[in-house]
């Protein structure tokens, strides 16, 4: 029997998330201190194709496979400046709408993760009771 990798993409993508999430709260926090830079962290699909483990692609019609990253995957580093904001007069790079919005985000992609997870789950234990 294969081992079921979607519990591991998923445990990923939560890490990566909850990593994400502390970037962009502390993002929020200064975004009153002098000369402080926006960061952000590398997106999930680098994670992806940093890893070892392979995705298999049964169908033509899947999308193609990826790897899972892990944590040291993840680098944080200066977010593109947002062309609205710019640098304020006093050095500081964090526009908050912008960080507001990518909290939102964050929110909606670990509940779909849940939702998932939940779901597999639930398909899982109704097979072994069948």
């Amino acid at each position: 029997m294969q081992p079921i990798q979607l519990f591991d993409l998923a445990s990923r993508q939560a890490e990566w998330l909850t990593i994400r999430q502390e970037v962009v709260a502390g993002n929020i926090a200064n975004a009153n201190t002098p000369k402080y830079r926006a960061k952000d962290i590398t997106p999930f699909q680098a994670a992806l194709d940093k890893s070892d483990v392979t995705m298999a692609r049964t169908n033509a019609a899947h999308l193609t496979g990826n790897d899972l990253g892990t944590k040291s995957d993840i680098d944080v580093k200066d977010a593109s400046l947002d062309q609205e904001i710019g640098v304020q007069e006093s050095g500081n790079t964090v526009g908050l709408a912008e960080e507001l919005s990518k909290s939102g985000e964050i929110k909606r992609q670990y509940d779909l993760n849940t939702s998932l997870v939940s779901s597999f789950n639930r398909l899982m234990l109704m097979t072994v009771k069948s």
